[in-house]
């Protein structure tokens, strides 16, 4: 008997269900924050337009959110699911022999990549050193989307991963709704210039 096989019974029988419960929901908490996270950013960012008295008060404002919402939520919310993942293994480790699972531990390996790279994004918006405009931070946003979506797929149809029409048409919605946010913020922009403009011709 291996030593995983061994792990694998000395678990309560109800100690699958446990893992599995605290791991939905530090999945559910760590991408609440980090969708967030990044909307933050985009605002911080964009604050620096400010003039310097609103700029200062802003900067520190968004400053203090992203560190508790990073420090608080997202990051604990990361640890839960990463735990109870190692549980979940451990209670299965079959699993770890799977090509399903290969490919999910590959995309939560994104993940938290992404996750670190907020934490630098953070650090240097803090220090006024980030050169991210709040485009590329809206990009940058929609990435954890498409990473769930990905994830929770091969979680769900594991060796059947759907390769079909129904699979293209989930991928290509994420991607349109993604584009509309983009076209959006950029349509916001111009009709907000083309408003300041108007004024300053007004006053003019």
């Amino acid at each position: 008997m291996t030593a995983a096989m061994t792990l694998a019974l000395s678990w309560p029988p109800e100690a699958y269900l446990w893992f599995k419960t605290l791991h939905i929901i530090g999945v559910v908490v760590w991408f609440a924050g980090l969708f967030y996270l990044v909307r933050l950013f985009i605002y911080h960012r964009e604050a620096e337009a400010l003039e310097p008295p609103l700029k200062e008060a802003f900067g520190q404002q968004y400053g203090l959110m992203e560190r508790r919402l990073a420090n608080i939520i997202t990051t604990p919310g990361m640890v839960l699911a990463v735990v109870c993942a190692v549980g979940l293994l451990s209670v299965n480790p079959a699993w770890l022999q799977q090509g399903w699972m290969h490919a999910k531990l590959a995309f939560v390996a994104a993940l938290l990549a992404y996750h670190a790279f907020c934490y630098r994004l953070m650090g240097q918006l803090q220090r006024g050193a980030c050169n991210w405009s709040g485009r590329q931070l809206r990009a940058l946003n929609e990435l954890p989307t498409l990473l769930l979506v990905i994830v929770v797929m091969l979680v769900v149809f594991k060796a059947q991963f759907p390769t079909g029409a129904a699979t293209w048409l989930i991928v290509g919605l994420v991607l349109f709704m993604a584009a509309s946010i983009q076209f959006y913020a950029r349509w916001r922009r111009l009709r907000d210039e083309r408003l300041a403009a108007q004024t300053d011709a007004s006053g003019a």
